[in-house]
């Protein structure tokens, strides 16, 4: 059965190494199982007593003292049961708490990778997997074992009803196969459009101003439908066939309880059983065949763990494993990009080609040049999102890519293009949603980007609730508060990208006057933007063109040559009117 490759071919990941320190647990439920099936067996001699006995004697204590007894030993099986199903959900918790941060950084490796694959779904899978791997199918493999056990009290009891029964078991098995091979292309392309028609519908939603405004709606509306449509074809095929096979199975167990019936009452007509054995082989025999039933019928959930176990297992092996760094003292803020090659997973054309460039502590860098011309791409590459193809970016001499993630943090700010803020306050957007930091510390922050005014004038200060993606503030607003939260701590080595893209007068002012703190604080500053008025505390300047550098120098010298090119048509056209 495919599902249980993750038990045989366990992959050396995270998830792999939680589901090996899994034997233990699997361990202790398989012993609890081994007790409850033994128990299970007071049933079918509780009722060969009843009839064999009871019945013949017309002893009414007997009776009662079996009942009573019986009854005892069925509750010892439910908590037993019970404690078997704690094990096997405390194993699911501790899968969850040692995979679960593995697998949401994983997603934020893919996301910076720019996989398409790289969405919440991951999460969603990680708890499916849990569930399912903790749940009632699961505990009915437990079962699976002690199936040859009640096979061979069934052959002792008679060989013909223990043949019966094996039959029976090995068509119920062969049907299930039948009926996952049926399903299994089906259910996946159901799932898998499902999955495209989930996130085309959350891409739409995130710019459903731009969908409302231009009237894509219909048109997005058909594109979608195209995947939903899939998604309900091949799940209608799957549910055919699920159902077909169902209704065989139900036939066939249904049909096994009724010759299991027949032929005990055949044996004890011919005399080779006693008559009280007539229930009990119909209780063993069901015991017999209940854990395949189970199984069967969560068939569904089944797979579906096993799709999520696959597409955890690509995420893991695509993401970048941690590493653990030595921690860095604060850098005094010496940039150099050395012999930079880079291009985007699945691009073949180079974005950035043999980028060279230095600047020393305490330098303001301006980067300019048309669109296209890599700039972006190089702030990710700076701050150690992205990983060059060949060369490397050096702060202080320390490669910025394996820098830990926390620890550079703590010494660097960043301010993206496109500034997004997370759903909360005002102060925890500004604070990194780290936890120390102090209110001293947040509006410093504020002060030195120039935006605490404006977020006092906010209906509840530093405590205004920004909601989901900053919804409440303005482009400007957002870009703003974003510039703060760079600016926490006075980072050592800050990159804007286009800081000024959204911002007004009042706003341009703030953020020259927070680039002129920062260089009197001792930090080193990479402006990237078209606008030259952000430049004007530039020490140098970088032109980028096609990817490659194309004038690097000090600020005055790179400007004039880049006025002067523009200036020449002017002067040409006078020329001409002489």
């Amino acid at each position: 059965m495919k599902f249980l490759t993750f038990l045989t071919d366990l992959p050396d990941n995270v998830l792999g190494r939680a589901l090996r320190e899994g034997y233990k647990p699997a361990a202790v439920a398989f012993g609890f199982s081994l007790v409850s099936n033994i128990l299970y067996m007071a049933l079918p001699l509780y009722t060969y007593q009843v009839y064999g006995r009871v019945m013949t004697s017309q002893n009414q204590a007997t009776l009662w003292t079996l009942t009573v007894v019986t009854l005892f030993v069925f509750a010892i099986s439910s908590v037993i049961d019970d404690i078997r199903a704690r094990v096997l959900i405390n194993f699911g918790v501790a899968l969850d708490q040692r995979t679960s941060g593995r697998v949401f950084t994983s997603l934020f490796d893919a996301a910076v990778r720019g996989d398409p694959g790289a969405r919440a779904q991951a999460l969603r899978d990680l708890d499916q997997f849990r569930q399912s791997l903790t749940g009632i199918a699961a505990a009915a493999f437990f079962d699976v074992p002690w199936i040859p056990v009640y096979l061979g009290v069934l052959f002792i009891i008679d060989p013909l009803v223990g043949v019966v029964t094996f039959v029976g078991a090995i068509i119920l098995v062969l049907l299930a196969i039948a009926q996952a091979r049926a399903v299994q292309n089906s259910l996946k392309d159901a799932n898998e459009a499902a999955l495209r028609s989930y996130g085309f519908t959350d891409a739409a939603l995130r710019n459903g101003e731009v969908v409302r405004a231009m009237g894509m709606l219909p048109t997005l509306g058909k594109a979608w439908a195209r995947h939903r449509a899939i998604t309900i074809e091949r799940g209608a095929a799957a549910a055919e066939a699920s159902n077909f096979y169902n209704d065989l199975i139900k036939f066939v167990r249904m049909g096994m309880q009724v010759l299991i019936v027949a032929l005990g009452a055949y044996l004890i007509l011919e005399g080779k059983i006693h008559p009280g054995m007539l229930f009990a082989n119909m209780i063993l025999a069901s015991r017999a065949l209940q854990p395949i039933e189970k199984i069967v019928g969560s068939w569904d959930p089944l797979n579906n763990m096993y799709r999520a176990f696959e597409r955890l297992n690509v995420l893991l092996k695509n993401a970048e494993p941690p590493s653990s760094a030595t921690s860095l003292p604060r850098p005094l803020g010496k940039l150099s990009v050395e012999g930079v090659n880079f291009a985007p997973p699945g691009v073949q054309r180079l974005v950035l080609g043999n980028v060279n460039f230095a600047i020393d502590p305490n330098e303001v860098l301006g980067v300019i040049g048309p669109s296209g011309a890599g700039k972006s791409t190089l702030a990710r590459l700076l701050v150690g999102i992205w990983k060059p193809l060949n060369g490397v970016v050096r702060l202080d001499g320390a490669d910025v890519f394996t820098w830990d993630r926390a620890d550079f943090g703590r010494y660097v700010g960043y301010l993206p293009q496109d500034t997004e803020l997370f759903a909360g306050t005002v102060r925890n957007n500004i604070a990194r949603f780290r936890e120390g930091v102090t209110d001293e510390e947040v509006v410093a922050a504020a002060q030195l980007a120039g935006v605490h005014d404006l977020i006092l004038r906010m209906p509840k200060g530093y405590d205004t609730d920004v909601g989901e993606g900053g919804v409440v503030l303005s482009a400007g607003q957002r870009q703003r508060v974003g510039l703060a939260r760079c600016l926490l701590g006075n980072p050592a080595f800050v990159v804007l990208d286009e800081p000024n893209a959204n911002l007004d007068a009042e706003g341009e002012e703030a953020l020259m006057g927070a680039i002129d703190a920062m260089k009197a604080n001792g930090a080193t500053v990479v402006i990237i933007s078209h606008k030259p008025g952000v430049f004007r505390s530039a020490d140098k300047m970088l032109v980028l063109r096609d990817g490659r550098v194309e004038l690097f120098g000090p600020r005055d010298q790179v400007m004039a040559r880049l006025v002067k090119p523009a200036q020449q048509p002017e002067v040409r056209a006078v020329e001409a009117g002489r």
